[in-house]
């Protein structure tokens, strides 16, 4: 195992992050269940003592919440810390999502919000977290153009499944980062949109490496998740309970693969592999599941013959995509 974790280029942005990141979705709170405020504090600690740099988060974790701890932990030591947030998934009607930010100022004065709850004054990545379907790619473009000037973004990316629209954004050739959910269980990003991101100088970040916790290996068709924990939806429809059931039989099949790692170091080694991807950026809610993550960056890359494998239970390009955006 090796003793240092290693960092690749964030595309355009031409940052520096470490290849395991923080994913702060769960620290707000809400859609994953309640966390402790300590723990997400301390986990934060552990993560620079271990070297890891890149920190992403949203204004919609926990309404604003997990934004604020992260603010919380900077203090005094901005330096140390690379910080990726996002702007723009406000509300639904039905499923189609709307957008807020109707016009640049108010984009703007959305984006300056996050930087008072992050309590800086600048973030190195924000990003859009809306997809196609929102008429407002304009604004945000437009928008986050300003603020990269006015020394309130050092860079802009967008946070998408959708290749067309990833397209249509990154058209000036000013889009620096995508974030995008990829893994094991979902491989179609490989088809266009990987390597669309090697192409123009995009640096891909990756969440949902985990598949939402099933590439742990830990959950069974028994599985139930609690209150506030927005993967119970997943026995409620039988659609989703189905292939919920069909993922644990690729898990299954995939077990054997991680002699001398868990599953989880395996799901994160795998998206580590494409050449393609620049950091990971897993959930956590605690220092426990923090240190498990960074043990992927310390372990050996997967091998060619490891990877076949791979592709003979879920092929290249395959797979499912988990959520949208």
């Amino acid at each position: 195992m090796s003793s240092e974790l290693k960092y690749r280029r964030l595309g355009k942005s031409n940052l520096f992050v470490s290849e395991i990141g923080m994913g702060l979705w769960a620290a707000g709170g809400s859609e994953w269940g309640p966390t402790d405020d300590a723990q997400i504090l301390d986990a934060v600690d552990y993560a620079l003592e271990a070297q890891i740099n890149f920190f992403d988060t949203a204004d919609v974790y926990g309404n604003g919440h997990s934004e604020v701890l992260l603010g919380r932990a900077m203090r005094g030591r901005r330096e140390k810390f690379i910080v990726a947030t996002k702007i723009g998934w406000i509300g639904f009607d039905g499923a189609q999502k709307q957008s807020a930010y109707t016009t640049v100022d108010k984009l703007v004065a959305g984006v300056e919000s996050n930087l008072r709850r992050l309590d800086t004054d600048y973030v190195d990545i924000i990003q859009s977290h809306i997809d196609f379907r929102d008429p407002t790619m304009e604004i945000f473009l437009e928008g986050f153009y300003r603020l990269q000037q006015d020394g309130k973004v050092r860079a802009y990316g967008v946070s998408t499944s959708d290749y067309d629209y990833l397209q249509a954004f990154a058209a000036d050739d000013n889009c620096a980062t995508l974030q995008i959910d990829y893994s094991i269980l979902n491989r179609t990003a490989e088809k266009d949109i990987l390597p669309y991101c090697q192409t123009h100088d995009i640096g891909v970040i990756v969440r949902g490496a985990l598949a939402m916790g099933i590439l742990t290996g830990k959950f069974t068709p028994d599985t139930r998740f609690g209150t506030g924990d927005f993967r119970a939806r997943w026995h409620e429809n039988p659609e989703e309970y189905q292939t919920f059931l069909d993922d644990l039989v690729k898990v299954e099949a995939l077990r054997p693969l991680a002699q001398g790692r868990t599953l989880a170091e395996l799901a994160l080694q795998f998206t580590l592999a494409h050449p393609a991807v620049t950091t990971v950026i897993p959930g956590i809610k605690n220092v426990t599941q923090m240190e498990a993550n960074l043990r992927a960056g310390l372990l050996p890359p997967l091998s060619a013959e490891e990877l076949t494998i791979i592709d003979t239970i879920v092929p290249i390009g395959g797979g499912r995509k988990i959520w949208p955006a």
